[in-house]
């Protein structure tokens, strides 16, 4: 696959609201959490945990996707991304220097390009993530997206979406499933707040 900076993918997140008011280094996560929770659904720009799994709205952070920018432009809502702690931790001060931005190692931008299954895919084995372009790669590696909670949240994903689909093509209309009815409701509703699925790829050997 390329290692282009260009999208080849409608990007996954798109931005359709505004904080209210000038954002500056001392207002701007007070102005700008609610539209980012509303524009990222809720989950971490880079590893896409939901609040929900990540102990609340409390521990989702602020992150200044190109921490290069000066004072004035840093907080431009477009530069602001809603983060876990992990990955707002792991990602920090990081940027690729000029030589490796020439060779395509970059932070992929999810407002501006497709990142999961495109140039990010998802052993189906081990639920671990890797990077087929060097974007891809750098990405995932920096942001320390294999870190065992988010393997083990893909894991179960998976898993619960097979025991949702083996179970439920077992019931049949009419019959008295209702205490199964009531679990698998539990457990779609759950699923809902777990990582999304991401497209499987095998990784090369």
């Amino acid at each position: 696959m390329s290692n282009s900076t260009a999208p080849t993918a409608p990007s996954r997140v798109v931005r359709t609201h505004k904080p209210k008011g000038k954002l500056t280094k001392h207002n701007y996560r007070k102005r700008a959490i609610t539209p980012l929770l509303a524009d990222f659904e809720s989950r971490c720009a880079y590893s896409m945990k939901h609040l929900q799994n990540a102990d609340g709205v409390t521990q989702m952070e602020i992150d200044h996707f190109d921490p290069r920018l000066k004072t004035r432009y840093l907080q431009r809502y477009s530069n602001l991304f809603l983060a876990t702690g992990h990955c707002n931790r792991m990602k920090g001060s990081n940027w690729p220097s000029p030589e490796d931005q020439a060779r395509g190692i970059r932070f992929l931008d999810c407002c501006k390009e497709r990142d999961y299954g495109e140039h990010i895919f998802e052993d189906p084995d081990t639920h671990e993530v890797f990077g087929v372009t060097s974007a891809g790669k750098y990405h995932v590696t920096i942001l320390d997206l294999n870190a065992a909670d988010l393997v083990l949240e893909r894991k179960m994903r998976s898993e619960m979406i097979e025991a949702l689909g083996a179970t439920q093509a077992t019931l049949r209309p009419g019959q008295n499933f209702e205490e199964l009815r009531h679990v698998l409701a539990l457990m779609q509703e759950d699923l809902k707040f777990k990582i999304p699925e991401i497209p499987f790829s095998k990784r090369a050997t």
